[in-house]
């Protein structure tokens, strides 16, 4: 596990073991020095009584800090009688297992920490109910609910120590658990609290001598649904400060951080699962950031690792949340990036929810709306979401038929101008680009256009619409929770890529036809036969490996707006269109060639 350096450790300077003429030099050289070597080992806070608590200055949002500096201990040999806290410790490891409809948790006493993490509701790759923890990353950097400390020896205590359980076997929640673990030195007490819902709330306490060390409640990383590449390249550190979210991707978080607060919210996710952290006082939250790498060369599907044989190193992030005066109290979601469920979360005293947690990217706001669509459609019209995804296709197409009329209407004025425009570019040809006479060329073509109430940006319209419509589809449809593992005919998960590749071939072949069958006024015919073959071919390859779902919305699209154009292009508009193309292709070829303008 990533370790802190703490600030208030001072190097160089020992003693003055040397000035034995006093001895009551000596005394307090000893105790100084006692004093110092305290400090130096036990990076701890002040008491929460203590109006002396040192701390850095607050980090800005998304830069990380050192960690905070510690308040001073009791010097060493001061403890009296009347301090001393009498062993607890378990002659041996056992469960507790805490249950409620969503989740069955299961508790270890070694550490007071989690073992498993099973959401009901959710499957993984076998169909059994998915466990939250990355075992493999577990047993190396630690498990959910373990300790972080700023010292290493006192982090290793508190981990591997038998607690006392409150209970052992099964809970149903509603259910309280305490863990307590004493060594006469260091005592620790973690108290969980459970109700119906993915939250549960945490207590923690450490002290040392008496006094609290700053003692930071973990998820030390990663999710076990993690079993491919894109499932780690979609992990991040979120956190919320003053109802502004962050979304740090692995390659900017550095392991060994503090962040400061305030905290609404902080923690980790990943694809379509999170860990988050909610204080019970955001003003003095603090974060420590973790980042690991593992090797899952060995434990992992390949998909989207290539084929290569040796070490596949990945990011594990973690975090890690506690409280400047020692003293850990704060509510922790562990559970599905499902909007429904976050929306329902609230920080401390209301002022936002973990809806922000769900990060669709620069088109964010119009792939949230998608989604909600599609869950209307679900939940009101179809159970299935493959035909949601269509139905939502074919409205999306409908709405914006009139804008193809429109752009269809627009075409034929301007194939109707067309030789006109020819004529005053062949008056203007012999002039160079750069030529200010250029300018007037582009003066006359424009009045032209004006005069006979063509709009040269008529055809750009619909693409104008749908291509932000198609970037929501694709930011959107691999992190929505709902869409894991939801299948359609041959497709088993809408959210990943089609295994027969059989969508992106009928996408390829829908796209020619749809490039063969629209018209294009204006374009020249190599231009628009080489489009045909080239736009096809850069589609295909952009959703091979991609969520099946964009395919399916990609394709059906393609397929009604073939349909639409072949309905268009036998209406009087439609034929007037072909035949002026027919003519302009004819005089410019000097013989009668098929094109590539429309159907023949």
């Amino acid at each position: 596990m990533a370790e802190f350096k703490n600030p208030s450790q001072q190097g160089g300077g020992g003693q003055d073991n040397k000035s034995l003429f006093v001895m009551m030099f000596v005394m307090i050289a000893v105790f100084f020095g006692l004093q110092y070597f305290r400090g130096k080992n036990n990076p701890q806070t002040a008491s929460p009584s203590s109006p002396a608590t040192t701390q850095s200055a607050p980090a800005k949002p998304g830069i990380p800090s050192g960690a905070p500096a510690a308040g001073p201990a009791a010097p060493a040999g001061k403890l009296s009688a009347a301090n001393a806290v009498p062993t607890v410790q378990a002659p041996a490891e056992s469960t507790t297992t805490v249950e409620n409809e969503l989740y069955r948790i299961t508790f270890t006493n070694r550490g007071g920490q989690v073992r498993s993490w099973l959401l009901k509701n959710y499957k993984d790759n076998d169909g059994k109910p998915l466990n939250l923890v990355h075992e493999q990353a577990a047993q190396k950097f630690g498990y959910p609910l373990s300790l972080y400390t700023y010292d290493p020896a006192v982090t290793a205590t508190v981990n591997n120590a038998l607690y006392v359980p409150s209970a052992t076997g099964n809970l149903s929640a509603p259910a309280s658990l305490t863990f307590k673990y004493s060594d006469g030195n260091v005592q620790a007490t973690k108290t969980f609290s459970f109700d119906e819902t993915y939250v549960l709330h945490a207590d923690v306490v450490v002290t040392r001598a008496g006094s609290p060390i700053r003692a930071l409640i973990s998820w030390p990383g990663g999710f076990g649904d993690q079993d491919n590449a894109n499932a780690y390249a979609g992990s991040s550190l979120d956190f919320t400060r003053d109802g502004k979210e962050q979304h740090l991707e692995p390659k900017k978080v550095s392991g060994g951080d503090t962040l400061n607060g305030p905290f609404d919210w902080a923690g980790v996710s990943g694809q379509y699962f999170a860990a988050i952290f909610l204080p019970d006082n955001p003003q003095d939250a603090t974060v420590a950031t973790l980042h690991n790498q593992l090797d899952v060369a060995k434990t992992i599907r390949r998909t989207g690792f290539g084929s290569a044989k040796g070490a596949i190193d990945v990011p594990i992030l973690g975090a890690a949340l506690g409280d400047i005066s020692g003293h850990t109290q704060t509510r922790i979601y562990a559970g599905p990036k499902a909007v429904n469920v976050l929306k329902a979360i609230h920080s401390t005293g209301d002022k936002v929810t973990l809806e922000p947690l769900l990060d669709f990217g620069f088109f964010g706001p119009i792939g949230k709306y998608l989604f909600l669509s599609l869950q209307f459609i679900h939940s009101h019209i179809t159970s299935n979401w493959g035909w949601a995804i269509i139905i939502l296709t074919l409205l999306i197409n409908v709405l914006i038929l009139p804008l193809r009329i429109k752009t269809m209407q627009s075409g034929l004025k301007m194939q109707r101008i067309q030789p006109q425009m020819d004529a005053i570019k062949e008056r203007y040809k012999k002039y160079k680009a750069t030529d200010p006479k250029r300018n007037e060329m582009n003066a006359e073509i424009m009045k032209l256009q004006k005069d006979n109430g063509v709009n040269m940006f008529g055809g750009c319209i619909p693409t104008l619409i749908q291509l932000p419509l198609l970037f929501a589809f694709f930011g959107m449809l691999p992190k929505v929770v709902e869409l894991r593992q939801a299948h359609w005919f041959w497709l088993p998960d809408l959210t990943s890529a089609d295994p027969y590749h059989i969508l992106p071939i009928v996408m390829v072949i829908s796209q020619f036809l749809m490039q063969f069958y629209t018209p294009s006024p204006g374009v020249d015919p190599q231009q628009q036969k080489m489009m045909a073959f080239m736009m096809p071919a850069v589609s295909g390859y952009f959703v091979w490996n991609y969520a099946s779902g964009l395919g399916l919305y990609w394709a059906v699209g393609n397929l009604f707006g073939i349909a639409q154009q072949a309905v268009m292009n036998r209406t009087s508009l439609g034929r007037e269109m072909r035949e002026i193309a027919a003519k302009r292709a004819r005089r410019k070829s000097g013989t009668s060639v098929t094109t590539i303008q429309g159907k023949r």
